[in-house]
């Protein structure tokens, strides 16, 4: 299948084999909510970096806030990423959700909290401090709570909270596991990024077990997908074949168009409205709204 006969089919096609050798179903437009909060918040989660983690939670989230949602990004990773990709330079930042995490006094939620270019769609960012937050998390009563309780009092303005974790499955991944509704697993189609799967797995089994036995896993992400490979055709049937209807029906196509827009510090939504990303995001914002409940 080329990168043009998916866009056809995604377009002017629907019912017909999509990239997960599935019939695709119609996603509805969702329609504008009435009212805001409490938010749905999801992990983005996988150990392995350069998955398309914080692509997905920047277009994701631009993609349901251009459908009405108030949408909360968390940058959860020391390296700073999510901030980077919306344009926000983290390491002058005076307060970021380390002080949140570390119940810095005369600290609250709105100190940190930022906007974006994105209309309905804020960012609580991080920098290189938050590195030290694990350590100093270690001793504390309750540690793997830390961020739930950053977060409570901003979730009632919100319907979405999305958490862009970092590459591990450290005390940082645990704490946002903890407090989620669910997880997002992005997944490269390449076979290295399957090797780390069973592990993640095991983990969040832990986190459901111990911690949040209300955790569920909304689905895995096929991401960076060249549809003209062989290679990445056969690691999309394999994780198909592992994770069945686990997997959402919305593929991301592998373009240059995405690093493209990071450079900028936009949303595909914004930097490129018409392109195959911008597109395939969007329909991921419609695939996620159907499978969610309306109001948790």
């Amino acid at each position: 299948m080329t990168a043009t006969t998916d866009e056809t089919w995604t377009a002017g096609n629907p019912g017909a084999l999509g990239p997960t050798g599935r019939p695709r179903p119609v996603f509805p437009e969702p329609p504008v909510p009435e009212n805001h909060g409490p938010a749905r918040v999801v992990a983005m989660v996988n150990q392995k970096g350069g998955v398309g983690k914080t692509t997905t939670t920047i277009n994701l989230g631009a993609a349901l806030a251009e459908v009405g949602q108030r949408v909360l990004l968390v940058d959860f990773d020391p390296q700073g990423a999510l901030s980077v990709g919306l344009g926000i330079d983290p390491r002058p930042l005076e307060t970021t959700i380390y002080d949140l995490l570390m119940e810095e006094p005369d600290v609250t939620a709105e100190d940190v909290l930022l906007g974006t270019s994105v209309e309905g769609m804020d960012l609580l960012p991080s920098n290189i401090f938050l590195s030290g937050a694990e350590i100093r998390l270690v001793n504390e009563v309750a540690r793997e709570y830390a961020l739930q309780r950053s977060l409570e009092p901003l979730l009632p303005y919100y319907d979405i909270c999305l958490i862009d974790c970092q590459p591990s499955l450290g005390l940082l991944t645990v704490n946002a596991l903890t407090c989620a509704h669910s997880v997002m697993i992005p997944l490269e189609c390449e076979f290295f990024a399957l090797r780390g799967v069973a592990l993640l797995m095991e983990s969040i089994s832990k986190v459901q077990e111990r911690l949040n036995k209300n955790l569920e896993i909304d689905g895995l992400l096929a991401t960076m997908y060249d549809p003209r490979t062989l290679h990445a055709r056969e690691v999309l049937a394999t994780i198909m074949q592992g994770f069945g209807d686990k997997v959402f029906h919305t593929v991301i196509n592998r373009t240059v168009r995405f690093p493209d827009a990071t450079l900028a510090g936009e949303p595909i939504t914004q930097f490129d409205p018409g392109s195959m990303g911008a597109t395939a995001y969007r329909e991921l914002a419609r695939e996620v709204l159907a499978r969610w409940p309306a109001r948790l």
